[in-house]
């Protein structure tokens, strides 16, 4: 037995109407046409499917417990419709997003609740974690997309780098306020605080401080810049870190400068290439990579 789908909304037409001429107003078809659909499916369920009353086209016992099934059907129809130019629009779907801890309460939230706006229908699981972690987690698909750093490759893993400028963040009113510019030896007698020796910044960093014949005094370690920078607020030491991180908290008792060499944080956006990457997540990716632009290393495109 073929049902088609013209038969099935021709026929709830004519229940809600009561006429075969105002459900082919409905349908935008001729009343001809809404008969010929209503005789083939009749033909095709094998019982008449409407009765006349009073003048009235009448769902017959058998049509009326058909009519619920056909109208859940068709409502679904409707959604699946909707839902698809929703889609289409962006404007509805879930977004899984792994991040550094440092970016879940700094640049991203902002980024975030401006993506949001305009996209009621979208939501979100947002989960920090550690590097490893993210990376396990995109290699598994578990995650549409992935914020992190140090990453160097993965056949299960499509990746953007972001070059991005990075900064010497001082107690407010330190000495070293009164130069223009940082360089290593300027830090030699400093208490340094700095990312965990296993990371790929820092292995650049003490080679920039290697260059210039100095050894980082590290005093405290830790894995995100944000807490770097809510160290140096409170006068635990000095820092190196990311631009963008520091602007966070110029306004609690940070000074920035320029450190010189140049030495980039490198920030990969990580999503998994063998499955397709929905249109939400590409468009929160390329929003994710412009709110990045003031400060980037070098103002070129991702890497």
């Amino acid at each position: 037995m073929t049902i088609r789908l013209r038969q099935l909304e021709a026929f709830r037409a004519v229940a809600q109407a009561g006429s075969m001429t105002r459900a082919a107003q409905q349908l935008d078809i001729s009343q001809p046409a809404v008969s010929r659909l209503l005789a083939s499916f009749s033909e095709t369920v094998g019982f008449p499917l409407f009765e006349r009353q009073g003048g009235r086209l009448v769902p017959t016992q058998e049509a009326r417990y058909l009519l619920r099934e056909v109208a859940r059907l068709l409502d679904g129809i409707d959604h699946i419709h909707q839902l698809t130019q929703e889609l289409s629009a962006r404007k509805t779907g879930h977004l899984r997003i792994a991040c550094l801890p440092g970016f879940a309460t700094s640049h991203l939230p902002a980024v975030l609740a401006r993506f949001l706006s305009d996209r009621p229908g979208v939501s979100v699981t947002l989960e920090p974690d550690r590097p490893e972690r993210i990376l396990e987690w995109i290699i598994g698909e578990q995650y549409d997309c992935g914020i992190t750093d140090g990453f160097e490759g993965h056949p299960a893993v499509e990746c953007k780098t972001v070059a991005m400028r990075t900064v010497c963040i001082l107690p407010r009113g330190h000495e070293l306020e009164a130069r223009s510019e940082v360089w290593p030896e300027d830090l030699a007698g400093e208490r340094m605080i700095h990312t965990r020796r296993d990371s790929v910044f820092f292995r650049e960093l003490s080679e920039a401080f290697a260059a210039r014949r100095v050894q980082i005094p590290g005093v405290i370690e830790t894995r995100q810049f944000t807490a770097a920078c809510m160290l140096v607020a409170e006068g635990a030491g000095v820092s190196v870190v990311s631009e963008m991180d520091a602007r966070g908290y110029e306004d609690r008792g940070l000074t920035i400068r320029p450190f010189r060499p140049a030495v980039p944080h490198r920030l990969a956006l990580l999503r998994p290439t063998h499955s397709r990457a929905s249109m939400i997540t590409l468009e929160f990716l390329e929003t994710f990579l412009d709110s990045l632009a003031p400060f980037r290393a070098d103002g070129a495109a991702a890497a």
